[in-house]
């Protein structure tokens, strides 16, 4: 039976080799991750796979329209294998993590371009910045018994 990276990547004309399905299943499990991590994950399981080959699969796939590269302004590229659509993406300030965020409105590209420049328009990207739950918590002041009486 064959796996559905395996019929993914050969509806691309794709060859299966495992240092591609190893990172389509990296993606699957860590979406939005960065290259390093890519590299560890798919070391984990076949470490004679070199850094370069997984860069190299990593462009692959993107170039296939398999894989998303993502790059927040000031942030380091991230990958994610949920390519089927049109989401967007929400970046904590603090620590970086990133969550999607499904289309906001309408059909792709969400957003009408108030003046397009003669382009025909077919997908907008679309970050929204602000704090995560986590890092939120984190910046909530405790307040001490002692000081809790004093004005």
């Amino acid at each position: 039976m064959m796996s559905d990276f395996e019929a993914q990547l050969r509806a691309v004309s794709l060859r299966v080799t495992r240092p591609r399905l190893a990172v389509l299943a990296a993606l699957r499990d860590h979406p939005h991750i960065g290259t390093e991590a890519v590299i560890s994950l798919v070391r984990a399981g076949h470490p004679t796979v070199s850094h370069q080959a997984v860069y190299d699969v990593l462009r692959v796939l993107t170039d296939a329209g398999l894989v998303r590269r993502i790059q927040p302004a000031g942030a380091t590229a991230r990958y994610e294998s949920r390519v089927a659509d049109n989401h967007h993406h929400v970046v904590c300030r603090s620590c970086g993590t990133i969550a999607d965020v499904d289309c906001a409105v309408g059909h792709a590209p969400c957003l009408t371009a108030s003046g397009d420049h003669g382009f025909v328009v077919d997908e907008a990207e679309v970050v929204y910045w602000g704090t995560c739950p986590d890092c939120a918590t984190d910046r909530t002041p405790q307040r001490s018994a002692s000081s809790e009486g004093s004005t």
